[in-house]
């Protein structure tokens, strides 16, 4: 026969629980004291946004078809789109180690004005750390350093030195420093608007705002030399073309030149075919580098209108509350897995009848 009861007496749940007052005080007040102090040991972290809407290259999705689609969450022009890299693909960018290598050389502050540094030396050197995540962080790297010693790098990749390093062969602590990168930036886009939101987070307030600014500078940069970049050789083919053309142009009119000098008062046909034939040649040489001159102009306008316009919707400004981690809520949690735990306790008894 079974002692188990079929139904809780709340009253007597009560009771019994008031009758331990003084443990639930005592154990209040213990969490409350050790979650505080277990919080305070870990360092606050600043968040910034920055938001703008980049101009897409797109052949044009139908108006009617595109509107519906938007309101599915469909970007037809996206598909539509002659470009390779469209919005939807730019939280892949910051994904990328070529992309992430170029931030290493930011140069950092912090709002107290103690430390003034490249990004890369900001995370390597100067971050706070969790009291309690020392010892642990430190077995951490001597278990990794004994399983995979870490490989040293080539001559020209330095350690902090982002103009030397290459995304292709990182060191370990590079490595680790671009997965830090990696999670203190994201980056996210509005299906609907095409609206591109950078958040970055960081333990100093100024150094936060100053790195949300940055990758939205290096994504527009980024995208700047890949829209560009078929038009940049362009200009660059023609320009080699103008100075080709410009010194057959100066050659031959300086031998005309020579030769008419030299040639004034002969009158022999054979000497005036000659004159001729140098000046046809030289008119040929000056009308090629007139084409190349055109061309070249032409290429340069159209390298212009293919750089694409960003607009910034928000700017990047020094947060100035901190968003982490939250303390108050911390404590609260704890307190509330206390008050559970020391139920349980209390209630032990009544919870096996049950």
């Amino acid at each position: 026969m079974s002692n188990k009861i079929d139904y809780i007496d709340l009253r007597v749940v009560v009771r019994e629980l008031l009758s331990h007052k003084k443990t639930f005080i005592w154990t209040w007040g213990i969490t409350a004291v050790v979650a505080s102090v277990l919080i305070l040991c870990v360092p606050r972290t600043f968040t910034c946004n920055v938001k703008l809407a980049p101009e897409a290259e797109s052949a044009g999705a139908g108006g009617a078809l595109g509107s519906i689609a938007s309101s599915f969450g469909f970007d037809l022009g996206s598909l539509e789109s002659t470009d390779a890299i469209f919005p939807q693909l730019y939280p892949e960018l910051f994904e990328s180690n070529d992309f992430v290598v170029g931030m290493f050389d930011i140069n950092v502050k912090s709002q107290d004005g103690t430390i003034n540094t490249t990004y890369y030396d900001y995370l390597d050197k100067h971050q706070k750390k969790t009291v309690w995540m020392v010892p642990f962080n430190w077995v951490k790297s001597k278990v990794t350093a004994l399983i995979s010693p870490s490989v040293e790098a080539p001559a020209g990749i330095g350690a902090s030195n982002a103009n030397h390093s290459k995304a292709f062969m990182l060191t370990k602590r590079q490595t680790d420093i671009a997965n830090a990168i990696k999670s203190n930036i994201s980056c996210s886009v509005d299906k609907l608007t095409n609206v591109v939101t950078i958040t970055t987070t960081d333990q100093d307030p100024l150094i936060s705002a100053a790195i949300a600014d940055s990758a939205r500078a290096h994504l527009q940069q980024f995208i700047i030399d890949y829209r560009t970049s078929k038009a940049r050789v362009d200009v660059e083919h023609y320009t080699d073309l103008l100075n080709q053309a410009k010194a057959e142009y100066d050659e031959a009119m300086m031998a005309y030149s020579a030769y008419t000098d030299s040639h004034k008062d002969v009158i022999l046909q054979a000497y005036i075919s000659e004159r001729d034939r140098l000046e046809g040649d030289m008119s040929i040489k000056y009308q090629t580098y007139t084409a190349m001159k055109t061309q070249l102009e032409g290429a340069k306008a159209k390298l212009q209108e293919k750089i694409p316009a960003f607009t910034v919707l928000q700017g990047a400004t020094v947060p100035v509350k901190a968003t982490g981690p939250k303390r108050m809520i911390f404590v609260l949690g704890m307190l509330i897995l206390a008050t559970i735990v020391c139920a349980g306790w209390v209630l032990r008894k009544e919870i096996r009848l049950w």
